[in-house]
């Protein structure tokens, strides 16, 4: 069941909602209880929080009418993607204005000679990863939730997903920004350039910032070239501990994966149970799996980097690994491991943190979310990059009382995040703080830099209306 906010809201100003219908096409601003509740909801557990008008502009000039009003009228507004967060970051909590971005979904250019590409925000990742493909070039930010989620809602969180260990997140291939400023003003952020040490870096600084700042609607994109080939397998363990602890080791040793993720035992069996079509032998001793991935141009170079990584990991005692020969081998070892979270979701409500430590801390890291569950009476499937250190813990509420859940839930959050601080990690590796981690941000910094945040803030949106409630406590 949902926990939704539908009342307490001070009526928009009649006037407000006259100029808006004016400023825009009749078909961009949606009124009806339908439409509001559809866009009030995103991934992030039950919650459910319906603006009081929805907008969905086609371009660039129609944002910028719709956030100016918003400005004269000190009305908030929350910029909203494709709905598929984990933090509640496009959630309309205050209200207001929900600028769904989903319209805006042109890839304008594709630069071969450059290696650039320019979209709109409303570009689902997977559409522009396969046209770009089709030119032999490769766009490797990789959210689990490629097939849905767009560059705005990535560029918001600075997404990451499996290539992150390789290639980086989504702001290290950002070049340029056309950013709506919450008085409507519009700006370029940067340059289309691969060096730019003019000035401050605002094009680094809005990726991130969950909306909180401005509003992105156009996105200059850096490529690489197309790896021609692939090597996959799935590395079984008997102990979780163990195959975190072959992480670390195997970039000690010279190679770095294209992606190497992390799926204990229950994570594996409720995918299994809840995607058709993948069938993976599991042994009954085995604890926990490595799904490595190794990409290049050259098949050979490949095959030694695999046997390398298999040497390492029988330090570890791995069980027999799998390798996935054919295409659609690898889409299915692929498929369960992005359809975890959906497994996880359809057995119980839950809470998803998105824990990030240094590599080596990883299998400590693991142990202390078990612990803390022990004490608190809570069971947690976890999973995630671990050849980046995030770690995406479930917390599962199961039949676990009501009362304690709200009650004992939050103590327990509070002690992982302090924790996991206190060995150099922070509290979300992808997904963002939007509202749901809000609580938490005085665990990872102190009243000086988040006075710096707030003044940030203040300078971009003096009036708070740019997706209020978010990110600062």
């Amino acid at each position: 069941m949902q926990a939704t906010r539908t009342t307490g809201f001070i009526a928009l100003p009649v006037k407000f909602l006259r100029e808006l219908h004016e400023a825009l096409p009749a078909d961009a601003v949606l009124t009806s209880a339908e439409d509001l509740l559809r866009y009030g909801s995103d991934e992030t557990e039950n919650l459910s929080f319906p603006p009081q008008v929805v907008v969905r502009p086609r371009t660039t000039d129609e944002v910028a009418r719709t956030v100016r009003l918003c400005f004269n009228h000190a009305i908030p507004v929350t910029p909203i993607g494709a709905r598929t967060g984990l933090s509640g970051g496009a959630l309309s909590i205050k209200g207001g204005v929900g600028l769904a971005l989903d319209r805006m979904n042109a890839i304008t250019e594709i630069d071969e000679r450059n290696l650039q590409v320019t979209v709109e925000p409303g570009v689902i990742t997977q559409v522009l990863q396969e046209a770009v493909a089709a030119k032999g070039l490769y766009y490797p930010p990789d959210p689990g939730s490629r097939g849905s989620c767009t560059i705005g809602g990535n560029l918001a969180e600075n997404a990451g997903g499996p290539r992150a260990v390789k290639y980086g997140v989504t702001r290290d291939f950002v070049l340029n920004l056309q950013v709506v400023l919450p008085n409507g003003d519009v700006i370029w952020t940067g340059a289309n350039t691969l060096k730019n040490a003019t000035g401050y870096d605002l094009t680094r600084l809005i990726v991130g910032s969950e909306g909180t700042l401005g509003v992105i609607t156009k996105a200059v994109l850096r490529l690489v070239p197309l790896p021609k080939e692939t090597r996959l397998m799935l590395v079984p363990f008997r102990d979780e501990r163990k195959a975190c602890e072959a992480v670390a080791a195997v970039f000690r040793a010279g190679i770095t994966p294209s992606a190497m993720e992390f799926m204990e035992r229950d994570a594996i069996d409720w995918t299994l149970r809840f995607v058709e079509g993948v069938n993976v032998a599991i042994a009954d001793d085995t604890r926990a799996h490595l799904l490595v991935e190794v990409d290049g141009n050259h098949a050979d170079a490949l095959m030694r980097d695999c046997e390398a990584i298999m040497e390492v990991m029988e330090h570890f005692e791995c069980q027999e690994v799998l390798f996935a020969e054919t295409p659609a081998e690898k889409d299915a070892l692929w498929k369960m491991r992005r359809r975890v979270g959906e497994a996880v979701k359809s057995n119980s409500i839950y809470k998803e943190e998105d824990t990030v430590v240094p590599r080596y801390a990883l299998p400590d890291l693991l142990a202390k979310v078990k612990e803390v569950g022990g004490r608190h009476g809570f069971r947690s499937v976890c999973y995630g990059h671990a050849g980046d250190g995030n770690l995406h813990v479930n917390i599962i509420k199961g039949d676990m009382p009501d009362a304690k859940w709200q009650d004992e839930l939050p103590v327990a959050i509070r002690e992982i995040f302090e924790y996991t601080v206190s060995v150099g990690g922070t509290l979300s590796g992808e997904h963002g703080i939007g509202l749901v981690q809000r609580p938490y941000m005085d665990i990872a910094f102190n009243s000086v830099q988040i006075a710096i945040m707030r003044g940030i803030k203040k300078v971009f949106d003096p009036q708070g209306i740019m997706n209020p409630g978010k990110v600062l406590p």
